[in-house]
């Protein structure tokens, strides 16, 4: 059994992300879990002179100890104008700025999701690309879009959309017994 960190790159209280991560958490039976909301670990906007001034905000600590403390990951990001929310996109420099690799060794299963067609595809990529620089490998991922359309009362409604999850799942959990 692997221990899995999972959270939502939203700060919003209604986001489509969170609700997609608690779908897909759901359906995860084999390991043990566990889940954060990542608005309860506040920080300030990144900048070098808070750095030099007053060192690294305990919460980048408390959430770099509780990924270090885990095998993989699940996270769901949003997005906002073409790229990943400058909420998520901070706690990334954080973390990147209290060790560079703090992803090292952690696979990852990362999707997003929009209102729109695309399922916030941009901010999937760009996510992607960076998490592999963080010595993160991102092993499965997916996009699920026009969440409106697809999704109700906290269950995918469109099957085709569910059978994709499924698969990646199974991948997913593949991947991280190896």
């Amino acid at each position: 059994m692997k221990k899995i960190l999972a959270f939502a790159g939203s700060n919003s209280s209604t986001s489509i992300n969170q609700q997609l991560l608690d779908n897909v958490l759901g359906r995860i039976r084999s390991h043990e879990i566990k889940e954060i909301n990542l608005t309860d670990y506040p920080l300030p906007i990144f900048s070098e002179d808070i750095e030099k001034n007053e060192g690294f905000p305990i919460n980048a600590t408390i959430i770099k100890n509780l990924i270090l403390e885990n095998d993989a990951l699940i996270i769901s990001v949003n997005e906002h104008n073409g790229g990943p929310s400058a909420f998520f996109k901070n706690i990334i420099d954080w973390l990147s700025r209290i060790n560079k690799n703090f992803l090292e060794d952690k696979k990852i299963l990362l999707m997003s999701t929009s209102p729109g067609k695309r399922g916030a595809q941009s901010s999937l990529e760009y996510t992607r690309n960076i998490f592999g620089r963080f010595g993160g490998e991102v092993v499965e991922s997916f996009s699920f879009p026009s969440f409106k359309d697809n999704f109700d009362d906290g269950k995918v409604i469109n099957e085709v959309l569910d059978m994709g999850i499924e698969d990646v799942l199974t991948t997913f959990a593949h991947q991280i017994e190896n």
